[in-house]
């Protein structure tokens, strides 16, 4: 759990606690209900978004993805999935350490957020993964996209966390498909990402889903 998380909890509950004190006291609702609302702000964040490093959790990742894949059945709209992981993360946190790890994660969460579209959703969904869900938009966008995120960590000083440091990262990523579930989608974007991996640092794999049979016998 991060500094800014512990310091979080902490002040959610000693505005609940002082909100609870005012209404016992008598105070008025107008006078209550910014506090409590602030603390449902909170609260609501915690729920949602990865302690460590604020991105969204795996849970409301699938949320939105299943949102999205509802929203494309209806529309017929294609979306795209790409999942991201650090390359060679183990060896960096040998050598430099769990805090220097800690604070790559963070980099890449608040790097992304900033470039990525506000209708993009960017979520934690391991323990060096994240994953990307990038509503209306083909593969060749979605590659775009990556691109651009590459080179805004490429241009980041990362010499400023660690003298010596390179961070990179290999991407998976696939679109949605008419029948897919949302667990389907992350599998096959993890098969892109394995692939990715295995041609090595920095590699962009796109794996589509298979094109259903058509028996011609068929009457």
């Amino acid at each position: 759990m991060s500094k800014k998380t512990r310091q979080t909890i902490p002040f959610a509950q000693q505005q609940l606690l002082e909100a609870i004190a005012q209404i016992k006291g008598g105070n008025s609702r107008e006078d209550v209900l910014p506090k409590l609302e602030a603390v449902m702000a909170q609260l609501q964040t915690l729920v949602t978004h990865d302690h460590l490093t604020g991105a969204l959790n795996r849970n409301t990742l699938i949320e939105r993805l299943e949102a999205e894949l509802q929203r494309s059945r209806r529309t017929g709209h294609t979306f795209t999935v790409a999942i991201i992981s650090v390359d060679d993360l183990p060896e960096i946190m040998e050598q430099f350490g769990q805090d220097v790890t800690k604070r790559i994660l963070q980099v890449i969460t608040s790097e992304a957020t900033q470039l990525l579209r506000s209708l993009d959703s960017f979520g934690r969904i391991g323990a060096t993964e994240f994953a990307i869900v990038m509503p209306t938009t083909w593969l060749d966008q979605s590659q775009i996209a990556i691109r651009r995120l590459k080179n805004r960590l490429q241009d980041f000083d990362w010499q400023a966390v660690a003298t010596s440091l390179h961070v990179g990262f290999c991407t998976g990523l696939t679109a949605n498909a008419p029948g897919d579930q949302a667990e389907v989608v992350l599998e096959r974007a993890s098969e892109a990402l394995k692939r990715a991996r295995q041609q090595g640092a920095g590699s962009v794999v796109q794996v589509e889903a298979d094109i259903p049979g058509f028996d011609f016998n068929a009457e």
